[in-house]
């Protein structure tokens, strides 16, 4: 039998192995975006990505088998070497966090007082490029760069430093109890609301509305902090915390601290000081990281750390089928077949004329609803299937809900994969248009550091390129939660054999979505 590291080794691999192969595609100086022909029809890519996710799955069943704790795993930790650790603790931190707040100002203030045409504005490109698109690569690839540089995090530091150096005794909060039955759910409704500005809102590349937004929420969540305490509202009301938090467990780094005291006194979901499962310390806790003396930053195998032992609230399950579900609307809502459900809905409503109340925004929203529903109703339906072929088999097992939260993690590599296929094309295109907005980033016609003239180089990537990106991320991503629900599964069900039949509804739901997956990234590149 194959050890785990073996079997991560040969996983991982293998994912190298595509990388490689993908990147000696031609380069073709062709425009991004004219019609392009699939190098072959879309029927064997979808036979072939159903394949792969297949045979992942017989792969990981014939050599996976025992219990894993999900503890046991290579780590090299960074800080153990010391010129790492004195650049990556000390300058290095405190020049990404004047950085990040510096931007953070430069951005309402261009959104307030620089040109209204997006194009020439720096904060359209900075919000929904560059930090929306651009850290989601980061922390799901790299690590939690988010917890570093979040900037309502910062200035609501800088002001606690301030007011400890006046009143000493005192913090800088009201202390109410938050009411923990509540969990995340603050921050999947925010986390709707913002997708309906990017998605539903037809001025949302407005730089004035996105700076008034950017206020609003600014004062949403310092108010927040001052109610309920800085790390209890970033733990729970803080959305983009929330969301970047188990998207890193994807990544090659994580955070660890095995300070008991620290530890002893944190509450946060990720830590697990003064508890039983309290080994060898909290993973992934900034709030224990930030203050624990003994500080740990290790390199890690990929996806590891979404092998989560405990079920996860209800309220981060819905989170994660939001976040799954709103990516794949935003690349179907490029589709032919949504532009013509656009264009019935304006059909259907003539007199509704206002940019904020008519018949795309009508359509849009009802997509934003309709998808995550749906979403959540075909995951319970496959819950309830794998909670059947384990009865069947007279083994007491979780109840549907109870497997919901349970195995949403493993579809973080899926909802990571499609954000990979989706913007990969979006950020090496329009992400370029941060050069000349660098120089110039009111469009006022200052020329700062010489790139205003700058024009975006289409050329730089190509269809084929962005398809067969595009197709490997979600046949490995598929593959990778294939890994992770077999794992959960062992770890549930104790019994190998159980555990593989009970992932067969879970399987047959991963390929369905790898086919509806290849053919929404398909419908522009065919039509």
């Amino acid at each position: 039998m194959l050890r785990l590291k073996t079997l991560l080794f040969l996983l991982f691999a293998s994912i190298g192995i595509l990388a490689m192969g993908l990147s000696a595609a031609p380069a073709y100086a062709h425009g991004f975006g004219e019609r392009y022909d699939l190098p072959l029809p879309l029927t064997y890519f979808v036979i072939g990505g159903a394949a792969a996710v297949v045979l992942s799955f017989l792969v990981v069943g014939i050599f996976l088998r025992g219990e894993y704790s999900g503890e046991r795993y290579p780590r090299l930790n960074l800080f153990g070497l010391e010129p790492l650790r004195l650049i990556l603790s000390g300058p290095l931190t405190w020049f990404l966090k004047t950085a990040s707040l510096l931007l953070f100002l430069l951005v309402i203030a261009t959104g307030l007082y620089g040109s209204e045409r997006p194009v020439n504005n720096l904060t359209p490109t900075f919000v929904w490029i560059i930090w929306w698109v651009g850290m989601g690569f980061v922390v799901s690839l790299v690590g939690n760069l988010w917890a570093v540089v979040n900037p309502w995090k910062i200035i609501f530091g800088l002001a606690e430093f301030l007011y400890h150096r006046v009143n000493p005794q005192w913090e800088l909060t009201l202390g109410l109890d938050y009411a923990h039955r509540v969990g995340v759910w603050p921050s999947v409704f925010l986390f709707f609301a913002f997708v309906w500005v990017e998605n539903a809102l037809p001025e949302s590349a407005s730089p004035a509305l996105l700076a008034w937004l950017i206020i609003a929420y600014s004062l949403l969540t310092l108010g927040g902090m001052f109610l309920f305490g800085k790390h209890q509202w970033l733990r729970y009301g803080e959305v983009f915390t929330v969301i970047y938090g188990f998207l890193t467990r994807f990544s090659i780094t994580e955070v660890r601290t095995s300070d008991p005291v620290v530890c002893h006194e944190c509450s946060g979901p990720h830590c697990s000081g003064g508890t039983s499962n309290y080994r060898s310390g909290c993973v992934d806790c900034y709030e224990c990281f930030e203050y624990a003396r003994d500080r740990q930053l290790n390199l890690r195998p990929p996806a590891i750390g979404l092998h989560a032992q405990e079920s996860l609230p209800v309220g981060l399950t819905a989170l994660v089928l939001l976040v799954l579900s709103t990516v794949t609307f935003d690349g179907f809502s490029d589709t032919p077949e949504w532009a013509s459900a656009l264009g019935w809905a304006l059909t259907q409503t003539p007199q509704l004329t206002s940019p904020y109340f008519n018949g795309l925004v009508i359509a849009n929203t009802l997509g934003l609803v309709l998808f995550p529903l749906t979403f959540a109703a075909v995951y319970w339906v496959f819950c309830a299937m794998m909670q059947g072929v384990v009865a069947r088999r007279g083994a007491p097992g979780p109840t549907p809900p109870q497997l919901m939260t349970a195995f949403v993690y493993s579809l973080v590599p899926i909802a990571l994969a499609y954000h990979f296929a989706h913007y990969l094309g979006f950020l090496l295109i329009q992400g370029q248009l941060i050069i000349p907005l660098a120089s110039d980033p009111f469009g006022n016609g200052a020329d700062f550091f010489g790139t205003a003239s700058y024009v975006v180089n289409i050329t730089i990537t190509n269809a084929r390129f962005i398809w067969f990106f595009a197709v490997m991320s979600i046949v490995v991503g598929h593959i990778i939660a294939v890994y992770l629900a077999h794992l959960k599964a062992v770890t549930i069900y104790g019994s190998g054999r159980l555990a593989l039949k009970s992932q067969v509804p879970m399987l047959a739901l991963m390929v369905i979505y790898t086919v509806v997956s290849l053919w929404i990234i398909s419908r522009p590149i065919t039509e």
